[in-house]
């Protein structure tokens, strides 16, 4: 056993085991998921018990966004899989070294098909502690290196009980979770505050120029609901027919492409700084505009397009996993993404609405070409139809949303940095070369 890839030196009375051991005298276990021959896509259902796949593997998070679910009977049936508070998850195939805390309000979920869980037990080792000493570099590292098979590693139980660990006192322990708990709970708060932020501009945006609310409203006699008088003045008061479609009077029907464009600036490798903030596919989160995670160009050896800070950037291959956001800083994107511009600065807030709308996304899917990797095009999403206000009324939405797209921006980069430090700290903690003490005033100062 090699412990020291994990920590070069511990603090006198910290010991050094391996997970397995960890595990078998707390009285925990180590375990996969159900096989594919007791869970069926067919068994999923709309409302039941939330059941935890590979895809919900966040950064030490369940994350919570379009999870399967089964039924009551389902998750009776296969009791021994469900997870307890503490519970630690992983995917067992592909990015093997992510893995998810289970928290309180989670209990009782399923832990799912291609995942494999660990429960430390109780006793010597606090669950928040190992969680994060699984996110370790090292460990992380060692994960990597020991998992089965060259294009798709691969977990089992014997590799997860040989994963070096190092046991601090428990105190210690609950000290460090504390301080690297309470850097997540402010990266997770933030996350939630994007939510809302981003909900109230799409319910906005429905409201005004998907079911015309603020012109339905005046033409029954009655102020529109939330708005300032100047705002609400700006919206006719009566519904008319044109083109064959309902929209407000003295509104047109046009195209996308008639408020927005789609830049094409194309770059060359050798134009690209190794440094460069890069974004493919794989960085960009389903049906959310908070792009917060993206890595450097370094190694990128086809052309790429330039985005710039508050671009508008979809996901053109298989548009249907809905991956449309806002780019929170310049950078170089996957050409597999298109990125959208506003003709001018007042359309921005239609051109995200609608872009980022379930509506665009179905018709861009419908008109993709290809069968196994369908993709879209940016002629074809010109052509998508939609109703266009004055320009009084785009500014005065722009004006709503502006602010909000801002404030997500801000939020992504201060939570990078909250998550730099915490994955700063957590060697020198488990290394001894910061004290707990230490630690403290450093994530005081940044809270």
């Amino acid at each position: 056993m090699k412990t020291e890839i994990i920590a070069r030196a511990v603090p006198i009375g910290w010991e050094t085991t391996t997970l397995g051991e960890v595990v078998k005298r707390n009285g925990g276990h180590i375990q996969t998921g159900p096989f594919g021959s007791q869970l069926h896509a067919s068994d999923y259902v709309s409302i039941g018990i939330p059941t935890v796949m590979p895809v919900n593997i966040g950064d030490n998070r369940i994350i919570e966004d379009g999870i399967f679910r089964i039924t009551e009977s389902d998750a009776k049936r296969l009791s021994r899989h469900r997870v307890k508070q503490g519970d630690i998850i992983y995917s067992r195939r592909g990015d093997v070294e992510r893995r998810a805390l289970v928290r309180i309000e989670q209990e009782g979920w399923l832990c799912g098909t291609g995942c494999i869980m660990v429960r430390v037990g109780h006793g010597e080792v606090d669950a928040t502690y190992a969680s994060y000493y699984l996110g370790h570099p090292s460990v992380r590292a060692w994960i990597v290196n020991h998992a089965i098979g060259a294009t798709m590693p691969n977990l089992n139980t014997s590799i997860m009980e040989a994963i070096p660990f190092v046991v601090p006192p428990l105190k210690d322990q609950q000290a460090i979770a504390c301080i690297l708990g309470a850097l997540d709970d402010k990266i997770e708060l933030n996350r939630r505050m994007n939510r809302t932020l981003e909900a109230m501009a799409r319910a906005l945006f429905h409201d005004w120029f998907v079911d015309f609310g603020p012109v339905r409203a005046k033409a029954a006699g009655q102020a529109p609901a939330g708005l300032k008088p100047e705002i609400a003045a700006l919206f006719p008061d009566r519904l008319v027919e044109v083109e064959g479609r309902v929209v407000p009077e003295e509104w047109d029907i046009g195209r996308l492409g008639g408020i927005a464009q789609h830049p094409r600036r194309s770059v060359r490798p050798d134009q690209i700084d190794e440094d460069m903030p890069y974004i493919a596919l794989e960085h960009m989160p389903k049906r959310c505009i908070a792009l917060s995670d993206w890595g450097t160009a370094d190694g990128v050896e086809s052309n790429k397009y330039e985005f710039r800070t508050g671009e508008i950037l979809f996901g053109k291959l298989r548009p249907y996993f809905h991956k449309v956001g806002v780019a929170p800083l310049d950078g170089v994107c996957s050409t597999d993404i298109v990125v959208v511009t506003p003709q001018a600065q007042h359309w921005f807030g239609l051109v995200l609405g609608h872009v980022s709308s379930d509506a665009f996304v179905e018709y861009t899917n419908a008109f993709s070409a290809g069968t196994k990797m369908p993709r879209t095009n940016w002629d074809d999403m010109s052509r998508y139809e939609i109703a266009v206000p004055s320009t009084e009324i785009a500014q005065a939405y722009t004006d709503q949303v502006q602010p909000a797209v801002k404030r997500i921006a801000t939020t992504i980069h201060e939570s990078r940095t909250l998550a730099a430090l915490r994955d700063t700290l957590l060697p020198k903690l488990i290394s001894g070369e910061v004290r707990v003490a230490d630690a403290e005033h450093i994530v005081g100062r940044c809270l």
